[in-house]
This record gives structure tokens, sequence and C-alpha cells, in this order.
């Protein structure tokens, strides 16, 4: 796999201008969902490929976690995408959202027990295999925990790292949500993926609602993920980082700004590893 550099930023069509002309960006991410399967591609998005700004396909649909194996025709979507693109991967998420023909609409989590493991880990072995690009699998940001867990997240992560060949996009902001409500260890999770197994990581911001927080994609990035992106690039090294924003899309200046402020926390991430 190609490996990613900088700071990107999710393609969004709302930020369709402000990518066409921005400086500096590493990659950009866009949603397999949003996109047409035949039939032309958005010019913006095609105009970033030709400026050589790498691609990542990124799904939300796919269900790694369920029972029932991804559908081939999801996959070749993913799969026809990513070349027309000249994606570096594919990324997903650990989760699972459908069974028995009903959506649940949520990226749900994953029971944490050994048999949810060991089909997770053939689901993915079955992803892996259709597609022409590396795949990436995301932690999530859950509201509620499975009865009776067998291992924590940091080991989820640690046994798909080992089991197959997948890499990790580890989302800081799901993490920083996670140990708010749930009480993850988050420090455990951003020692679990080994850095040549860091595919990229993710920044998005949230709101504290009832007790407890939301990850949006539509609010403010939070000092939370930010301290957890210094903290991982401090353990491994630079990484490369993408904001997030889904709704709610802010001026340009704040946008800017939440970018500098990611620069920023990787800066001292790096800087306290060189102190080190």
């Amino acid at each position: 796999m190609k490996r990613l550099e900088g700071v990107g930023v999710g393609w969004r069509r709302p930020l369709a201008h402000f990518l066409d002309t921005a400086e500096g960006l590493g990659f950009v991410e866009v949603l397999a969902e949003q996109l047409p399967a035949r039939g032309p591609l958005p010019e913006p998005l095609l105009r970033l490929r030709e400026r050589g700004v790498p691609v990542v396909v990124h799904g939300v649909s796919l269900g790694l976690g369920g029972a029932e194996a991804p559908r081939p025709e999801r996959l070749a979507r993913l799969a026809g995408l990513a070349e027309r693109l000249g994606a570096v991967c594919v990324s997903e998420h650990l989760a699972f959202v459908r069974a028995a023909g009903v959506e649940s609409g949520h990226l749900l989590p994953v029971r944490r027990d050994e048999a949810s493991l060991d089909i997770l880990v053939e689901n993915v072995r079955q992803a892996e295999a259709a597609l022409p690009v590396p795949l990436a699998l995301e932690n999530v940001a859950s509201l509620f925990e499975w009865p009776s867990p067998g291992f924590d997240e940091a080991a989820l992560l640690a046994a798909v790292v080992e089991r197959t060949g997948a890499r990790v996009l580890l989302d800081v902001a799901n993490l920083h949500a996670n140990a708010l409500n749930l009480g993850t260890d988050a420090a455990a999770v951003l020692g679990a993926v080994p850095r040549e197994r860091l595919a990229y990581v993710h920044v998005a911001g949230g709101v504290t609602h009832g007790g407890l927080y939301h990850d949006t994609h539509a609010h403010a990035l939070p000092e939370g993920p930010l301290v957890l992106l210094e903290e991982l690039v401090a353990r491994v090294g630079a990484v490369p980082a993408l904001l997030e924003r889904d709704d709610r899309f802010p001026p340009t200046g704040e946008l800017v700004g939440e970018l500098e402020a990611m620069r920023a926390a990787m800066a001292r991430g790096l800087a306290r590893r060189t102190a080190a």
C-alpha cells in the first residue's frame, strides 16, 4: 500500500470548492455510498485526482461484523470505485449494520467474543480477496456495550491485525467517545496497532448531550481527539490524519483552524518522541 502522508479532509460536495483550492492537502477520503456505481464521477473529485492528491474510498454499509458474509455486489462496487478513482486503499468499519435483511441504520459494535471474532476475521479475509487495493478497518463509536465481553477493544484490534492482512484506520474521535461513555482504555487501544499496519487516522468533532458524548462530525473539534492524536504520534511517529465533517459545514477560517490544530497536535507528538 502506498503510504499516505500529511493532513487530509473528507471529500463532501459542500467542501468541494475549498478542497479544489486548498494548499498542502495530503489526501482526501470519499464516501462510497455517495458516489454513483456507474456514470461520471464528480468533476471536482476528478480534478483532485489529476492534481495527484491521493484518494481513499470509505464505505459505511459493508457490515463486516455481521453473521452474513459481505455481499459480492457490495464488494464489487467498492472495488470498481477504487479502480476508477485510482484509490490508495478502501476503508470500512469494524461493525455490523444488518441482520436477516433488516438494516440497523447505524454502525453497531461487534460483540467481543471468540465466535464473533471468527466471523469477523472470515468476512475481512473475503473482503481483502475481492478488493484491488488494501483494506483498512475503522474502530467505531458506540453508546452501549455488549454484556460480558470476552476481551476489550484493544484486544479486538490486535486480533484482527494478527489474523488478517488488513490495515487499521484508527479513529481517535471514536476512541475519545468510547473512553468517555464506556470507560474504554484509550492508551491500550493506541498501543494495539503497530505503525506498519496503521493506514491513517480519523479526527472529528462532537458534542455532549444528555450526559453522553456524541461523535457527530457536525460540531467543532474538541480537545480530546487532539490529545489522543498527539499521544499516538508520540508513540509511533508521524501519521496521516484526516478531518471528517459531514454536516453544519463551518466557514473556511474555522475549517482551516481545525486543520492547523491537528498539525499542531502532531508536531507536539513528534517533539515528545524526539525528546524521549
